[in-house]
């Protein structure tokens, strides 16, 4: 009996033709539509994420721009406080006498300039004629 049924089994005529459906238009149509709706979809998330990634980048970096600008504000302040101790009188006289050696002036070593204010303009019937 086994042998009857193995027989029968490769005899059999089978019949694999392929199905072909018909192609339906407003099932593609409606499937194009969804597939264009979700990639408008994922462009907006996509675009909304880059400017909220961009706004935190740009926040972090405005940050890091005051304290950059705090502690050159510091180096200013602290720059100009030396340039005002260099420039008193008090330590250029110090180290004008310490340094170069250099003596004060006596009473009788200097010598008083007087500004000259220049004469006012001759009167017109002073000046010649042509």
């Amino acid at each position: 009996m086994m042998a009857d049924t193995f027989e029968y089994a490769i005899k059999k005529d089978v019949r694999n033709n392929p199905i072909v459906r018909e192609v339906d238009r407003d099932r593609h149509r409606e499937m194009w539509r969804s597939a264009a709706l979700a990639v408008f979809l994922v462009a907006v998330l996509l675009f909304s994420a880059w400017q909220h990634f961009e706004l935190l980048r740009y926040g972090y970096r405005d940050g890091q721009m005051q304290q950059e600008r705090a502690a050159e504000a510091e180096i200013n302040r602290h720059l100009r406080l030396e340039i005002e101790t260099l420039r008193a009188p008090a330590r250029i006289e110090r180290l004008a006498t310490e340094r170069l050696r250099m003596v004060a002036p006596g009473p009788g070593d200097a010598t008083v300039i007087e500004r000259v204010l220049p004469a006012s303009d001759p009167p017109g019937s002073v000046v010649a004629r042509r």
